[in-house]
């Protein structure tokens, strides 16, 4: 547990060193975990675009329900139906996605033991080419999948609004402020996972600096 909360504390002392991050970055978050069946996980990543929480959530448990509330293979989920796959609330765009994600992984012969040997920037590259599979996706999977602690999203929505606001970037371009904010996160490293979950945090209670 000392040397757990030793890391903690080591990233939350780095950060700090921007003074402008430091007001936000006030006690170090949970844990990054890794997690298992990567594939499923892009697969909920997919189901999930677009929804509440709330309805996702009733949707990936329709979609267990079809293996019997196991976590299927992407063998299994290319084996199944499309119309089967619409039964439980998605679209024909998302059924396609997801069995794109699951025949990508069986010709690639990908396993979770590969993607974890592999950097940030090369899953990124190998996985947004599955049709469906945007960048931002691959970020989220990165973070909270496979456990990457130095992942910037850069084009994440509440990121941008945390940092215009923290960094008065109000009114820069969006070319500028994308270029602004990877200049700004660079110092972050190797650190950044944690700076983008204290700055979704941060927005989310939408406090005033």
């Amino acid at each position: 547990m000392r040397i757990v909360y030793t890391l903690y504390m080591e990233y939350v002392i780095h950060l700090q060193k921007d003074k402008k991050l430091a007001d936000i970055v006030i006690a170090p978050l949970g844990q990054i975990t890794t997690r298992k069946n990567i594939p499923l996980r892009l697969m909920a990543s997919i189901m999930s675009q677009q929804l509440s929480t709330k309805v996702a959530k009733v949707i990936y448990q329709r979609f267990l329900a079809l293996y019997n509330g196991k976590e299927p293979t992407p063998a299994q989920v290319l084996a199944t139906d499309k119309e089967v796959l619409r039964s439980v609330g998605l679209s024909n765009a998302k059924v396609q996605y997801v069995q794109n994600v699951a025949a990508f992984f069986i010709e690639q012969k990908l396993t979770d033991k590969k993607l974890h040997q592999m950097e940030s920037e090369d899953v990124i590259v190998l996985l947004t080419q599955i049709k469906g599979v945007g960048r931002w996706t691959v970020e989220m999977l990165l973070m909270f999948t496979l456990g990457k602690e130095d992942v910037f999203a850069v084009d994440d929505l509440g990121i941008q609004q945390a940092m215009v606001k923290i960094y008065k970037l109000h009114k820069l371009e969006k070319k500028q402020l994308r270029e602004r904010m990877l200049k700004i996160s660079a110092k972050w490293s190797p650190y950044r996972t944690y700076a983008c979950m204290h700055l979704w945090g941060w927005k989310d209670m939408d406090v005033e600096l």
